[in-house]
């Protein structure tokens, strides 16, 4: 029988930083409206750590940090701070009013990092971690310590600095694989070789921080975890810098299904995980892939007649986990235009979605709305058009009429109307085909700079009548926006969805911070 220290050991905390590294991966932008929301839906998952943001990058994501520390009283709130004094200071007022508040400070230990980036020789960086740990903990007493780069780090060097950390009163060890470049094993030996030799290892929790360069993410997360580590940082759909993070849903399932082998558990409850995954797809506009472990479409599909005959036999045949276990529908019921509020109301509980009353009548109406246009309604079109509120919702600008001539005989031609602020304003443009024709006319109202860099139509169901759903992404000055939108007409969604990357784009402007105050993703 487990002891119940063996228990609490064998634990792994899940610390979340979507809201931070996340947030980093170019195109991905995040309200505070949306940070909260996601907040509260991290909660309601019961992640241990939320790592809610860079107070001193911006004065919007010190605000976010606040304010989710004011309404979030079961998970731990997290700040990250670079080494200097106003940082540590600035995340400490930031976290003040959380329950529970962590410091999580860091440096760069490789040398590749010092030499270039920090251009600080071993002595003054090792000197900058006990100063740096020891200001945290006098204002907190939860202070999590990072190397940056600690998988190219000297080994010799990795074990000082993490001594110096521990000594100076840090309470958890991230050893972060920065750049992707380790390998499973290797990270695993990592773990036990600072567990084993660096004085007071014992007493302090160690971290895994995986990115994904190499597609390893994951596996070196679990790696990590068999090598001692005990908290895992994580991602919703695995965003974040360059190739993204480690996945929460892939690293929480893995832990879950293959108990097994892997001998450890979380308290995360994972009939959140879709919901949570289709929230944060919404609000960056970086659309799930279809083959996405645990939360894409196909996660749980069967096209193979072979595979559907063992299906329909014992679902254990092809499926290690049952949808229902992380949130996604068993079933595909079609709804129409005669379906009630009530039944509106389940089928979005059904999907994972839990909204206000103001957001439920929104969204029945819009779906009402799509059940004249279409015949049937698929659980991927309501899927569809909730997702495209949820990352429209707050925008200023608007689209509110559209009109495009199209046709063999150009120039196409479109008229816009969009509201900026409550402003109407209206443009008409021509262009080489439609599509053009439409983003001229968007640019006419909206004067800008950025330029198109991606533009991707899929259907979200069979049939003519499908919605489309569009990704737009455009770039202004090193910044990057993406946008979603969905409609029965593929104009009218093209239009929406480049909207809604300006709007992400703008935004991203105004709170963007001094090139010195980005933070590394680690």
């Amino acid at each position: 029988m487990t002891s119940v220290s063996q228990a609490a050991q064998d634990r792994v905390i899940v610390f979340d930083t979507t809201m931070r590294d996340g947030e980093q991966s170019p195109g991905a932008s995040m309200s505070l409206d949306e940070k909260l929301e996601l907040a509260k839906i991290l909660e309601e998952m019961r992640v241990d750590v939320i790592e809610a943001g860079f107070p001193i990058a911006s004065n919007g994501d010190f605000q976010a940090v606040s304010e989710i520390a004011k309404i979030v009283t079961e998970s731990t709130i997290c700040g990250l701070a670079r080494a200097g004094q106003a940082d540590i200071e600035r995340c400490a007022e930031a976290i003040r009013p959380a329950k529970r508040g962590r410091i999580h400070t860091f440096i760069s230990t490789s040398p590749v990092h010092m030499k270039w980036k920090l251009q600080m020789e071993p002595d003054a960086v090792l000197e900058m971690v006990t100063k740096s740990v020891s200001h945290a903990r006098n204002l907190c007493g939860d202070v999590e310590w990072s190397a940056e780069d600690a998988t190219r780090t000297e080994r010799d060097f990795l074990r000082r600095c993490v001594e110096a950390a521990i000594k100076a009163g840090a309470t958890t060890i991230n050893i972060p694989d920065t750049v992707g470049y380790t390998y499973p094993s290797e990270y695993a030996e990592i773990f036990r070789d600072l567990i084993e030799n660096v004085p007071g290892a014992d007493g302090v929790i160690f971290s895994t921080h995986c990115h994904n360069d190499l597609g390893l993410a994951v596996a070196n997360s679990l790696s990590g975890v068999q090598g001692g580590a005990r908290q895992v940082e994580v991602a919703i759909n695995g965003i974040g810098e360059r190739a993204g993070n480690a996945a929460l849903e892939e690293v929480v399932m893995a832990l879950k299904v293959r108990g097994d082998a892997l001998p450890y558990h979380t308290n995360i409850d994972p009939q959140h995980i879709t919901r949570a995954s289709r929230y944060v797809s919404a609000i960056t506009g970086f659309p799930v892939q279809f083959n996405k472990a645990i939360v894409g479409k196909n996660a749980f599909a069967h096209e193979s007649g072979i595979h559907q005959d063992g299906m329909l036999k014992n679902a254990e045949t092809y499926e290690i986990m049952k949808p229902e276990d992380v949130g996604q529908g068993a079933t595909n019921l079609v709804m129409g235009k005669h379906s009630g509020r009530h039944a509106f109301r389940e089928k979005l509980k059904a999907l994972g979605y839990e909204l206000g009353q103001n957001a439920l009548n929104e969204a029945f109406q819009r779906f009402k709305d799509l059940a004249d246009k279409k015949k049937h309604v698929f659980d991927d079109d309501i899927v569809a058009l909730v997702d495209d509120a949820l990352a429209s919702g707050a925008d200023r600008i608007q689209v509110k009429h559209l009109r495009v001539v199209a046709g063999t005989e150009g120039p196409q031609q479109a008229e816009l109307t969009v509201s900026v602020d409550g402003e109407e304003r209206k443009g008409v443009a021509t262009g080489d085909g439609p599509v053009d024709a439409v983003f001229n006319a968007i640019h006419e109202v909206i004067p800008h700079t950025a330029i198109l860099r991606l533009f991707q139509v899929h259907a979200v169901t069979e049939g003519t009548d499908a919605q489309a759903q569009v990704s737009v992404r455009l770039e202004e000055d090193g910044r990057i926006a993406t946008g979603q939108a969905a409609d029965t007409d593929t104009l009218t969604a093209s239009a929406k969805a480049y909207v809604n990357a300006l709007n992400n784009l703008f935004a991203r402007k105004e709170k963007s911070a001094p090139e010195a105050k980005v933070a590394s993703g680690f």
